[in-house]
């Protein structure tokens, strides 16, 4: 590899864009990143021009060689990259809150990466990731693709399972923060803790827990079962674990488990929140203005703490770390998603997983854990049978591949609501999921 490096990140007009910069410039003295280039597409260029105009102040102030380049010419940007960094939302805010309100009128959930929400945000995505690859096997085929779009474990199934690019990594906050909350709820410093992560992307389970090498999975079951110390994300409401529960269960549930252990719950409080505030996406859309409003500031010339009520908070650092550990082959321990190659023994071969991986310069090396637990394993398989056959959907535009994975998705309860709501749903996304409007369909 060469001693100067190039990023290109694309969806760099991104409101998160600050924090990885801040990371970039955090290890400049070891992982050296000549230029870094911030791609976007039209509809974004005047929050592009306002995120690298900050990422330029923040650069000049560390008084450090990198060159920030702000373009909306993808291929540009791609060219002789050693890392491509994916962060972008096809559709903008406006699809998400599509996919949070419709879903909540045929009384099912409605949430960006689970359930119908998450089967068209990866339809909508998955086109796109999949041209983003093809253009990196003609213009920098050794870059590594470390990817944070949602939903991130499908998006990995894609690119392993239709493209012959093998550098993917998925990369996801939920399994750090589940870490920083275990510690929280234990008041111990975090770096004293290891979490043994295996399932998927947002369907992730602490199966042990270790404290300085010991395993402490009973106290960090009750921990997190404390009514005084509920974790969770900004952006998934705390509801209370049921402790008998969670000690059956005997692993510690992500934060997004609550969508398929408490749905009715959740339900409940996503349709009542609605109609008192929006929907998730609508208070992110203020958020996100505020934001903007703040970078725009010519005297600003570091990440604003405003940004970690983004929902988003380690993303950046997740992805600067893993970055880092490849370039300097690492050898350390993070969880990311990647080829299952026999890890889970629960899981096919060839699909994808979230687990710890050991990071070298070759890449994620997943750590075995054999059979996940009975009580979690058929959840876990149910999803990664969506997973497929939605990705299958997203590449082929199959109308009744898409009803397929929309039905035996765990959160939506019958066919009878799965049709009406997906045709419902691919009305609404039409402009965004052209693979289905190609052909008049039968």
């Amino acid at each position: 590899m060469s001693h100067s490096l190039k990023v290109a990140t694309i969806g760099g007009g991104s409101s998160y864009t600050p924090e990885l910069v801040e990371g970039l410039i955090a290890r400049h003295h070891t992982l050296p990143i000549k230029e870094l280039w911030l791609v976007d597409v039209e509809e974004g260029k005047e929050k592009l021009e306002t995120v690298g105009r900050l990422a330029k102040r923040m650069v000049q102030t560390a008084g450090i060689d990198m060159e920030i380049y702000l373009t909306l010419d993808r291929k540009e940007a791609l060219q002789d990259a050693d890392f491509v960094t994916t962060q972008f939302r096809v559709g903008l805010l406006d699809a998400r809150a599509k996919d949070e309100s419709i879903p909540l009128k045929y009384g099912v959930i409605g949430q960006e990466t689970n359930g119908p929400g998450g089967l068209f945000k990866g339809m909508r995505t998955i086109p796109v990731i999949l041209d983003i690859v093809r253009e990196m096997e003609e213009r920098c085929p050794k870059a590594w693709l470390i990817n944070f779009t949602n939903p991130a474990g499908m998006v990995t199934e894609a690119v392993l399972r239709y493209t012959s690019h093998r550098k993917i990594i998925g990369l996801c906050n939920v399994p750090l923060g589940m870490k920083m909350g275990v510690a929280e709820s234990l008041g111990v410093n975090a770096e004293r803790l290891d979490v043994q992560f295996a399932g998927l992307n947002h369907m992730v389970y602490g199966l042990d827990v270790f404290l300085d090498g010991t395993s402490i999975k009973d106290q960090a079951l009750a921990a997190i079962c404390d009514p005084d110390n509920q974790q969770s994300m900004i952006n998934i409401t705390a509801l209370g674990w049921e402790p008998d529960f969670i000690q059956g269960l005997g692993v510690i549930p992500c934060p997004y488990h609550r969508y398929y252990y408490k749905t009715s719950d959740m339900l409940a409080e996503e349709q009542q929140a609605a109609s008192e505030k929006g929907t998730r996406a609508q208070v992110v859309q203020q958020v996100e203005k505020e934001l903007f409003e703040l970078y725009e500031d010519e005297a600003l010339d570091h990440k604003p703490q405003q940004l970690e009520e983004r929902g988003g908070a380690y993303y950046s650092e997740a992805a600067c770390n893993l970055i880092h550990s490849i370039y300097t082959d690492q050898g350390d321990i993070q969880p990311v998603n990647t080829l299952n190659a026999g890890a889970i023994a629960s899981l096919p071969y060839d699909s994808a997983i979230e687990a710890n991986c050991v990071i070298t310069k070759d890449g994620p090396k997943p750590l075995a854990v054999g059979e996940l637990p009975v009580a979690v394993q058929g959840l876990v398989q149910q999803i990664k049978s969506f997973e497929r056959v939605a990705c299958e959907a997203a590449v082929t535009g199959d109308y009744h591949t898409a009803l397929s994975a929309m039905t035996i998705n765990p959160l939506v309860p019958s066919d009878t609501v799965a049709k009406p709501l997906l045709d419902e749903m691919l009305e609404a996304h039409k402009e965004h999921l052209p693979q289905f409007f190609a052909t008049e369909r039968a």
